[in-house]
């Protein structure tokens, strides 16, 4: 019997979104609208999926963007027609740069309201252009259409989102009216997944024994930039770090920062003693062997390039390489690739070596100022508040580079989460509540403007255990280190200080709110609003100018150090 285009319509949809949950997606993400209901009845209806709605399409995608990067697959994002997967584009964009698996699903009107003035229609087919790792203009559904098609697309588009480079896939479906069957056609019946494996990505074992020359008597140094959260790799790189007895320069994105291996190598206030000359005039590595995304501060980012040899490792396409350094790629797996450099006959440096770098980081340390205030504060004692396992997203412009400069390190496992795609202040609180959504709670770092700027987004926040903690500095406190404070026109055009009031943000968004004022105060109260559940807005009020002249003041001090030989 031939089912009515409603009907054809829901079964089509509910047979692409078997297919999703076959392939290992199990979140997804809507936002309410009329063309896309088949889509979004397949989902909600659909057994063994957790779907959430959020009203705002920018906001959603951002919280299926968190989803995605605490969940470590990907995630299903729906909405109708028009402007509003337009919405999606910086998503999008973040995903595409930071790696971050998604599929986006639009609903759109069939070829016969196409270039006609329809209302709610445009050219959606080709709407995130080189942003996307696939783009798929699938059909109106059809009568008698191959289930099995669908259910192997679906699974393409899996594939497609997470290998080889991880990204965004995006669907447009055109869907004709009307949109919901007179009766509903039975579920489908459910299709086996179709197995897809990738194997461990190696370099041939001629290429790991000629790095392991590379690397064997001569000093050298390790870079760990952002890395999606494993628990292998850590690990491996510090056995790795013991047989070359070499340094670790790793931000807190990398994973390496905390947990229970062996960080005895691992090296915290690089960004105060990087900046002196005479001792990194003195050191200059053989080589630098760098995982992960590339650096964060401008510091890192030239020692990471400064090795007579520059070596990186990723396992996924793409040239990660902004000064131009590297002279040697290595397609391959990080904790494997570790593993197998481990077991190789490698010779360390001279002890020397790294114990100079010990002694410099030491020697920053006993440079920061005591008491501390303001951020280099605010992070030792936020993160002592943290629980185990408990994750942290961290805001943008200068709250990840206080987390690298004044995070430390910690034996409990910790996993520091960030939009470092293309860094921007758009969608922070979303992607934070889709990770507490994933993780079952998050305590999130951001500014005062990185907040406002994604208000919206705290309409997804009830019901989820998360603290949102705002460092309200007065506007864009990172603009203090650049060139444009100089400028006669500085507070009105880069500054920008807003006058929100965060309570009342909180009020009308269902959150609780605090206003601590002291780091002691802050991780009383992140503890405080941890233990009863529930979103919470801690707004912290930061001294700007003086947290501006505590960080020079250090960093001038650094730079005139004489660092002792060890």
């Amino acid at each position: 019997m031939s089912l009515d285009p409603g009907a054809l319509n829901l079964a089509w949809c509910q047979r692409l979104v078997a297919g999703f949950v076959a392939a290992g997606v199990g979140d997804a993400v809507i936002s309410p609208g009329s063309r896309s209901t088949p889509l979004a009845l397949a989902l909600l209806r659909a057994p063994g999926l957790r779907v959430r709605v959020v009203v705002d399409e920018r906001a959603a995608a951002f919280f299926a963007l968190g989803l995605a990067k605490a969940g470590g697959r990907p995630v299903v994002v729906v909405a109708t027609s028009g402007s509003a997967p337009a919405n999606w584009f910086p998503a999008v964009v973040e995903a595409s740069q930071g790696r971050v698996p998604l599929i986006l699903i639009a609903a759109d009107r069939p070829p016969e309201l196409q270039a006609c003035g329809a209302n709610q229609t445009i050219d959606q087919t080709r709407l995130f252009g080189s942003h996307v790792r696939a783009s798929h203009a699938l059909g109106v559904p059809e009568a008698g259409f191959d289930p099995a098609w669908l259910h192997r697309l679906a699974a393409q588009v899996v594939e497609e989102s997470g290998w080889p480079l991880a990204g965004p896939v995006f669907l447009n479906q055109p869907l004709r009216e009307p949109l919901l069957p007179a009766i509903d056609p039975p579920a489908p019946a459910a299709l086996p997944p179709v197995a897809i494996d990738h194997g461990t990505t190696l370099p041939s074992p001629s290429t790991v024994a000629a790095l392991a020359a590379t690397l064997s008597r001569r000093p050298g140094a390790i870079v760990c930039g952002e890395m999606p959260p494993t628990p292998e790799f850590a690990p491996a790189l510090a056995a790795l770090a013991e047989r070359l007895d070499c340094p670790v320069l790793a931000e807190p994105l990398s994973g390496v920062r905390f947990g229970p291996h062996d960080r005895s190598r691992l090296l915290v206030r690089y960004e105060g003693w990087l900046h002196n000359s005479a001792f990194t005039g003195r050191h200059r590595p053989a080589w630098v062997l760098r995982f992960g995304a590339f650096p964060v501060t401008r510091t890192l980012q030239a020692f990471a390039g400064s090795g007579e040899s520059c070596i990186a490792v990723d396992p996924a396409p793409g040239w990660r390489d902004p000064p131009h350094r590297v002279d040697r790629l290595l397609r391959a797996d990080p904790a494997a690739l570790c593993a197998t450099l481990a077991a190789q006959p490698l010779v360390a440096a001279a002890p020397s070596w790294r114990q100079a770098f010990a002694a410099a980081d030491e020697a920053a340390q006993a440079l920061l100022p005591s008491p501390a205030a303001g951020e280099a504060a605010l992070l030792p004692a936020l993160l002592a508040a943290l629980p185990a396992a408990c994750p942290l997203f961290v805001g943008n412009s200068m709250l990840v580079r206080d987390l690298d400069a004044f995070g430390g390190s910690g034996p409990q496992t910790r996993h520091c989460f960030g939009n470092r795609g293309v860094s921007g202040i758009d969608g922070n609180l979303s992607t934070a509540l889709g990770i507490a959504a994933a993780a079952g709670r998050v305590v999130a770092l951001v500014g005062d403007l990185t907040c406002q700027h994604d208000l919206g987004g705290l309409a997804a926040a009830r019901g989820l255990d998360a603290v949102i903690v705002v460092c309200n500095n007065g506007g864009g406190g990172i603009f203090e280190y650049l060139p444009q404070a100089g400028l006669a026109e500085f507070q009105r055009g880069w500054l920008t200080p807003q006058d929100i009031d965060f309570a009342a943000a909180a009020k009308t968004f269902g959150l609780g709110y605090g206003r601590p004022t002291t780091p002691a105060a802050v991780a009383a109260a992140v503890g405080a609003a941890l233990a009863a559940g529930g979103p919470t807005l801690l707004e912290v009020p930061i001294d700007r100018q003086a947290s501006v002249a505590q960080r020079q003041s250090w960093l001038a001090a650094i730079k005139a150090a004489s660092i002792p030989a060890p």
